[in-house]
């Protein structure tokens, strides 16, 4: 958690949203919710024990006025070295950083707390700060891409790369899972644990069809990965497709087979094979 707020300079913008807003490379101000910013901000200030429900939705990046960028990001270093966290610390804070002038001034930050009578609904409006957030990086995105698709030098499978890989980044870094409470996966344990106990096979995950393993298992478990390592040629292609069709035929499982090596022919043919008993030559001549 702690990398993501270390650099909190370089994430802050040249703009002052105050003077006048920045507006993008298609002529339109860039989707923000300076309000909500506020809003979050003041209520850390009044309560800084909600800061544990705040950091699952947003970090530094996610403020769009370099303000509010400085002030949680002092807030966040009060926070993780359990210091208290109020109008007058995060003004000391921000001093030590030489940073007050750059977050508005103490006259600013007190002002965010004017206007909050309850901390209850900062949930709410952290996720719409977040929102917004990935929405710019949305933006800024397309606009690279926009730019190197009209290069004709560009490699077209490097940018689809690109596009893949860049996606994947925005999505990443802002969605999280949020916390279990212990009874409700208590409460999921002990279902799970009386069907195991109703279960007289003793299998209580999805069986592959071979018993000696089944009895080891238990049966592949919800949310388990199941590696098969060997070297090259030792079956692990026929081992696979023989669990896949016995948990689809006989236990009548949804299946699905990814595979980056054989087509999808290559491998229907394996499995006629194995339901046929009959050779991979013979299937193919």
């Amino acid at each position: 958690m702690e990398n993501k707020f270390e650099n909190s300079r370089k994430a802050t913008s040249t703009y002052r949203p105050q003077k006048g807003l920045k507006i993008t490379d298609f002529g339109r101000v860039p989707p923000q919710a300076i309000e909500l910013e506020q809003a979050v901000l003041g209520a850390l200030l009044l309560n800084h024990t909600i800061m544990d429900e705040v950091l699952m939705i947003v970090n530094t990046d996610s403020f769009y006025d370099p303000r509010h960028t400085a002030i949680f990001k002092a807030i966040y270093d009060l926070y993780k070295s359990s210091k208290a966290i109020d109008i007058l610390t995060v003004i000391n804070r921000l001093k030590s950083l030489s940073e007050l002038e750059l977050a508005g001034g103490a006259s600013y930050i007190s002002t965010l707390t004017s206007n909050i009578a309850s901390t209850a609904n900062v949930e709410y409006h952290a996720r719409i700060v977040s929102e917004k957030y990935i929405q710019r990086e949305i933006i800024r995105f397309s606009s690279e891409l926009l730019s190197e698709a009209f290069n004709d030098g560009v490699d077209i499978f490097e940018l689809i790369n690109k596009v893949e890989s860049g996606l994947f980044e925005i999505t990443s870094k802002n969605i999280k899972k949020n916390a279990d409470e212990m009874r409700d996966v208590v409460y999921q344990a002990v279902l799970e644990i009386e069907e195991a106990r109703k279960n007289k096979e003793g299998i209580s995950g999805i069986p592959t069809g071979f018993r000696d393993l089944d009895k080891i298992t238990g049966g592949w478990q919800r949310s388990d990965m199941i590696v098969i390592a060997a070297r090259p040629a030792m079956g692990k292609t026929a081992f696979v497709l023989s669990m896949a069709r016995n948990m689809a035929v006989d236990f009548g499982k949804a299946v699905a087979l990814f595979s980056l090596e054989m087509s999808s022919v290559q491998l229907v043919k394996r499995l006629i094979s194995i339901e046929t008993k009959l050779t991979g030559d013979q299937i193919m001549k």
